[in-house]
């Protein structure tokens, strides 16, 4: 059997573009199972945690939370890439969609209200401006 390639936090850093202290913090919360450690205790990542860490940085990206991607590991953990799995993925894929359309509504609402002000101000500025010239 060929020697599976490990690699140093260092490394695993720099392919993922994560801080060593993520890294750690996102194993001490269960999201990297079974990272090995050499002889000295360092740890070293194979090729699956690194495809681990780039799978949380997708869901962190899409708006999960650490602790909703803990549920979906912990599901994979005992199920593996089930329909259970898929299915609580989109579940909750759908109600992030939803928040994120509420909120893209209410920035729409904020923007129009600062225009407004903002069109208030300048006729104030205009009205100053033309007393002072009077």
């Amino acid at each position: 059997m060929p020697e599976v390639e490990r690699h140093g936090i260092r490394e695993v850093c720099r392919q993922t573009g994560l801080s060593a202290r993520t890294v750690r913090y996102w194993e001490e919360l269960g999201l990297l199972p079974g990272v090995r450690r050499r002889e000295a205790g360092r740890r070293v990542y194979g090729e699956d945690e690194l495809q681990r860490l780039g799978f949380i940085q997708r869901l962190k990206a899409l708006g999960l939370s650490l602790a909703e991607i803990g549920e979906l590991n912990a599901v994979y953990g005992i199920e593996g890439s089930t329909a259970a799995m898929l299915l609580r993925l989109d579940e909750l894929l759908g109600r992030h969609l939803g928040e994120l359309g509420a909120r893209i509504e209410e920035l729409g609402t904020l923007r129009d209200q600062i225009q407004k002000y903002r069109d208030h101000v300048g006729e104030r500025i205009d009205a100053l401006a033309q007393s002072d010239e009077g």
